[in-house]
């Protein structure tokens, strides 16, 4: 099938194949038609008409960033933007009159004028496109100066209204604006079209804004903030802009790259699009194309274009900041940047003695895209072969060219299935040398060597791998390289392939673990019959008990039976072998690891909520009127907290766990509520820390989700236990705040939509189904262990009494005889409070838990003059002081894997 390209002079900057005769000669003189050579054969897919640019994102992120921290400098540095206005008020008074009018009046005209005429200059070259993408960017930068202006003027900062206005030239009693609302959107406009890659017309723009600038500064009506915020919302939309609605796709069709052939000295005849190969490793691998000659051998065509080279930009650049002394190539690279790696990459593997496809020529297909031109090698590639084609004299000659490169510190960087070629007479060739590095370190040549390890292990398995690297690197290189066999070090695709294979053995244990449970429990089936339950005497109780054990022996050897090594311990095993004081701790690559970013970001959101309620307490008075008897005394109810939570979760987990590092553990949820809601973030916490404990990931679920169920209930009949004790005409009627209230109903909402929605629905009733499914099961468990079970509810029960004691001494610390209520009225206010803590959507339940507490116990008849500082002390000893003991913890679990 053949498919017509756009012709090369419709794409501005494109080679015009014009300018070449539409004859070819044939030998001897005589001439052909080769009308026919701007075909494509294959069915080419159509390009979008628009692509989202990740430069574009990126740009709008920094505008973003830049609008912050200038209003930061201009609410926090009063004084220097004062001293900045003042300086440069004094300096532009000395200008001349004449000068300020001119000036004045040429930017206004100007300013109107430029785009204008930059729009009729673009119509005149049909590029109607771009100018629809200025006109929506200059309607939303005008919308936003319009918020902005709003903004300053009613509910920013007066700090921020003395740097973004000052008192107006014609009337005293008004104020400038705060961003210039025509001036904005012109800003946006010329952006939004690409006035920055045509210099010309970009320096007309700047002489404009100064000239503006400058006039405006002058006469008083503006101030330099207020311009630098300015162009920064203008930038900020537009690029905004672009991204959100894509840029116009310049990419080179076929018919171009036909004439781009051309210009370098080819006679094309026909060229074919290659099938697409796996985008695993972010995609930018360039368009492939196989072209006839009319007077020479076939070549394969690399294109890669501005829009391809920018896929997978943010894995890139995450892998660049989160690995130690290696990384992927730049982030951002310019085409020439990437056709000269490419070509240095080729010339040096060529040069040191290794296969590679031979580079012949290099061009730019106009100003957005750039082809290398090789010989074709044809062939296929080591994912394709079938297993028996796969000898170990093949696997030998792959890595005499991986020793080739070495030789010379070259790496290849990729050295997966789809980059090692095999040509019709059995030779390796390394091809996709394109993110390679020449002069390359040890680290990343003993990458490459996993990486092949890798590659050829999930072919033919580790042992023939090994073998086949020991025949040729030796037993040094390839012991060398076990520090970087984990999965971090290896390519993108490798990992994924490495995770399908887990999920599938994960998946085999399973069913062999299922498999013998129902083996090994025919007595129990048979204990049941239809008039019920059978009652057991102590010895059937023992016969029971003799059966879990044998039950367990069953899933425990079914287990081992089943279990299987992954391929990384495979190969280190092999490697072992021939080389036992080989190192086998891997190597720190990780510079950044996402665990500890969460953690900074965590510890971030944490200090700012402490910094926000440390602002509004008044240390002088607390500090003076407090007890400190009391004040201990409830320090000490509040740590005794810690190990009640350990007691109520342990008594519903039948294995062995170590008591003190789940009370760690309890510590580090201390850390863990403050940036998440508290039904949220201890559930996770404990069902990890069990799992690293030895639970089984579905009995640490269950064992956690049986400890909030029967936390709930316990709750629940404390609640009205305690509310008969105090006596109705007691008891508060505690009204939540405006926020509680909308965080409720935003959840009935949420409810209502996920219930009304059957693709929702049925995906959270999947989740939460699977999620309680073994929680009826666990507890049936733990009824069988009276011990286990009394320890659980007793530390509930332990766990809520001190809470209130906490509370009450906290009341005794501000309070007197006169002022003190009933324990059990205390205990109704936590429990009400505790409760709508729960419920709210915010982390530790700030704000509801204080408001709940305060009103509450002024409810129950305590003064608001102790109420207060009562509750601000209980929170400090339960939320807020524990968060950093809960950071060190958290962080001590961490570096022990136990979470």
């Amino acid at each position: 099938m053949k498919q017509q390209g756009a012709h090369p002079g419709d794409t501005e900057g494109t080679p015009d194949a014009s300018s070449r005769p539409d004859t070819a000669q044939e030998p001897g003189g005589a001439h052909r038609d080769v009308a026919h050579i701007d075909e494509v054969e294959g069915d080419e897919p159509l390009l979008p008409a628009r692509v989202h640019r990740p430069s574009d994102l990126m740009r709008l992120v920094g505008g973003l960033l830049a609008v912050v921290v200038l209003l930061a400098i201009a609410a926090f540095a009063h004084g220097t933007t004062s001293g900045l206005e003042q300086d440069i008020n004094k300096g532009t008074g000395q200008a001349p009159d004449l000068l300020i009018k001119i000036a004045g009046l040429a930017s206004s005209i100007a300013i109107l004028l430029v785009p204008v005429a930059f729009a009729i200059e673009r119509l005149i070259k049909r590029d109607g496109l771009r100018i629809a993408d200025g006109v929506l960017a200059a309607v939303l930068a005008h919308g936003v100066t319009l918020a902005t202006d709003l903004w300053v003027a009613r509910a920013a900062p007066e700090s921020i209204q003395d740097a973004l206005t000052q008192p107006s030239p014609g009337d005293i009693h008004a104020l400038t604006d705060p961003v210039h609302g025509y001036l904005a959107p012109v800003i946006a406009y010329m952006t939004a079209v690409g006035m920055s890659r045509r210099p010309r017309w970009r320096a007309v723009l700047w002489v404009v804004l100064l000239l503006d600038a400058f006039s405006m500064l002058v006469t008083g009506y503006t101030t330099p903030f207020s311009i630098i915020l300015t162009v920064l919302i203008g930038w900020t939309v537009a690029y905004g802009t672009l991204y959100a609605v894509g840029s116009p796709n310049v990419r080179p069709t076929g018919r171009t790259l036909m004439a781009g052939l051309r210009t370098v000295g080819f006679r094309p005849v026909t060229a074919s699009r290659e099938e697409a190969a796996d985008a695993a490793e972010g995609g930018d691998r360039g368009r492939r194309y196989f072209v006839t000659l009319d007077d020479g051998p076939p070549l394969d065509v690399t294109v890669v274009d501005r829009e391809q080279q920018a896929q997978g930009f943010f894995y890139r650049a995450w892998r660049n900041l989160a690995l130690r002394g290696f990384a992927t190539r730049r982030s951002l690279q310019s085409l020439r940047q990437a056709l000269e790696q490419e070509a240095l990459l080729a010339y040096a593997a060529i040069a040191a003695g290794a296969n590679a496809p031979k580079l012949i020529a290099t061009s730019e297909l106009g100003p957005d895209a750039v082809m290398l031109v090789y010989e074709h090698t044809g062939g296929r590639t080591l994912d394709s072969l079938d297993d028996e084609e796969i000898t170990d004299e093949l696997l030998r000659d792959t890595w005499h060219q991986v020793r080739a490169l070495q030789s010379r510190r070259i790496a290849h960087r990729r050295l997966v299935g789809d980059a090692i070629l095999v040509d019709r007479s059995g030779t390796v060739i390394l091809t996709d040398l394109r993110g390679g590095e020449i002069a390359a370190g040890d680290l990343l040549l003993r990458m490459d060597v996993s990486q092949l390890l890798v590659t050829l292990g999930l072919r033919v398995g580790a042992e023939r791998a090994v073998a086949s690297a020991l025949s040729v690197l030796g037993p040094d290189a390839v012991a060398d390289c076990l520090p970087m066999l984990q999965p971090i070090a290896l390519s993108r695709s490798t990992r994924a392939t490495l995770r399908r294979l887990a999920r599938e053995r994960a998946e085999r244990e399973r069913e062999a673990v299922l498999e013998a449970s129902r083996h090994s429990r025919p007595v129990r089936a048979n204990e049941e019959d239809d008039s019920g339950p059978v009652v057991l005497d102590k010895a059937d109780k023992k016969a029971v008990r003799a059966e879990h054990r044998a039950e367990k022996r069953a899933i425990d050897e079914a287990l081992d039976e089943a279990r299987e090594e992954d391929l990384l311990s495979q190969i280190r095993q092999e490697v072992l072998r021939i080389r036992p004081q080989a190192p086998v701790e891997p190597a720190r690559l990780e510079r950044v690891r996402p665990r500890t970013l969460i953690s900074l970001i965590a510890g971030a959101i944490g200090a700012y909520f402490l910094l926000t309620q440390l602002t509004h307490i008044e240390f002088g008075p607390l500090i003076s009127n407090a007890e400190w008897g009391w004040v201990a005394a409830a320090v000490l109810f509040s740590a005794l907290s810690y190990v009640a939570a350990a007691m109520a979760l342990l008594g519903f987990v039948p294995e062995r766990v170590p008591f003190p590092r789940t009370v760690a553990a309890q510590v580090a949820g201390s850390f863990v509520k403050i940036v998440a809601p508290a039904a949220v973030g201890g559930v996770a916490l404990n069902t990890r820390f069990l799992q690293r404990a030895g639970v089984r990931p579905g009995l640490a679920v269950a064992s956690v989700g049986a400890s909030q169920l029967f936390g709930l209930g316990c709750h629940i009949l404390m609640l009205l236990a305690f509310g008969y004790l105090t006596g109705t005409e007691k008891t508060p009627s505690l009204s939540p705040s405006r926020t509680v209230i909308g965080g409720l109903l935003t959840v009935a909402v949420l409810v209502l939509v996920v219930t009304s929605v059957p693709f929702l629905r049925k995906f959270v009733v999947t989740r939460v189904r699977s999620l309680f499914a073994g929680v009826v099961p666990r507890m049936l468990d733990v009824l069988q262990r009276p011990q286990k079970l009394v320890t659980g509810i007793g530390g509930m029960l332990l766990l809520t009494a001190c809470f209130v004691m906490c509370l009450d001494a906290s009341i005794r610390a501000f309070g007197d005889e006169s002022t003190s209520v009933s324990l059990a009225s205390v205990a109704v206010v936590f429990l009400a409070g505790n409760a709508l803590g729960s419920a709210a959507p915010t982390p530790g339940g700030v704000g509801a838990v204080e408001a709940t507490l305060t009103v509450g116990l002024i409810a129950v008849g305590l003064p608001k003059e102790v109420a207060a500082p009562a509750v601000l002390l209980f929170r400090l000893l339960t939320l807020w002081l524990p968060v950093l003991p809960g950071w060190l913890a958290f962080n001590h679990l961490t570096r022990k894997a136990a979470l």
